[in-house]
């Protein structure tokens, strides 16, 4: 992806493509889903910061002390709560409780399709334009490191990889997209993916 101080255009235009919605289970065929299950819905903000004119995703690495996902990589956000207006409040909300982002300091230019966690979450990701600095204060407990990825790196579809572990008895694929010293799979990496494909025009 061409470096650009602005990246609105191409963002904007990634929006603008048709693209499924994805889910934990998209490279598990066989898995078999109960039925009847409910899920919640949660919003997480793709947050794009623009640093010495090259835009920056904004991730968090998971405190190791988190009894779920513990030292994963992931989006600032969470459930939506009763009172959140809608997935993307949630998303804000959660982004200012994790990393100290203010809300007002967000252009949100739009949302991805949903993604189906396997802890039955639906999760809307909000993309975001980070308007101006600010302090990154990271949420006590919650969050133990806030990093930047090159937005160019996980738009990349070459970038990333499928691989594997065993999970509950079974074996399970998932995508990933390693930076540096941060191993980026999972929930994380399969919106990433989705994104990747659409800036691709795939």
């Amino acid at each position: 992806m061409p470096q650009a101080s602005d990246p609105r255009h191409l963002l904007k235009a990634a929006l603008s493509r048709d693209s499924a919605a994805s889910s934990d289970f998209d490279l598990n065929p066989d898995v078999v889903l109960p039925k009847g299950r409910k899920l919640r819905p949660a919003g997480v903000l793709v947050p794009i910061e623009i640093k010495a004119g090259i835009p920056q995703v904004i991730l968090t690495k998971r405190s190791s002390h988190l009894k779920h996902h513990p030292g994963q990589i992931a989006f600032p956000g969470g459930k939506q709560d009763e009172a959140d207006a809608d997935v993307i409040a949630a998303a804000l909300r959660e982004a200012r409780e994790e990393i100290g982002l203010p809300s007002e300091n967000v252009e949100v230019l739009g949302t991805l399709p949903t993604h189906e966690t396997v802890t039955s979450f639906l999760v809307t990701p909000v993309l975001g334009l980070v308007r101006d600095t600010f302090d990154v204060i990271p949420e006590p407990g919650e969050v133990e490191e806030v990093f930047t990825v090159p937005l160019s790196h996980v738009t990349d579809p070459a970038r990333f990889s499928v691989q594997s572990r065993r999970w509950q008895g079974q074996r399970r694929h998932y995508y990933t997209v390693p930076f540096g010293p941060y191993y980026i799979w999972g929930a994380t990496a399969r919106i990433l993916r989705g994104f990747a494909e659409r800036v691709a025009g795939q």
